[in-house]
């Protein structure tokens, strides 16, 4: 897997399903709930199954070889 790209969000916190829509991981929320439902998304090297995990700077989300950070604005 390559070195995680920084993705900046305007808040404090992000849902994981917003995060994945802003960093370009995926095309819609349903598409969210379908790759978190079935275990392929990954939230600093562990599996996450919540769609509504409340992500933070610095917290690294891998989906289909790609990684993406979580980094303020």
């Amino acid at each position: 897997m390559s070195d995680a790209v920084d993705v900046p969000i305007d808040d404090d916190v992000i849902r994981l399903g917003q995060f994945l829509k802003l960093a370009n991981l995926i095309d819609s929320g349903s598409e969210a709930k379908t790759v978190i439902a079935a275990g392929l998304v990954r939230v600093n090297d562990e599996v996450e199954t919540r769609r509504g995990r409340q992500l933070q700077a610095g917290d690294v989300v891998a989906l289909a070889g790609h990684r993406v950070r979580v980094a303020p604005v």
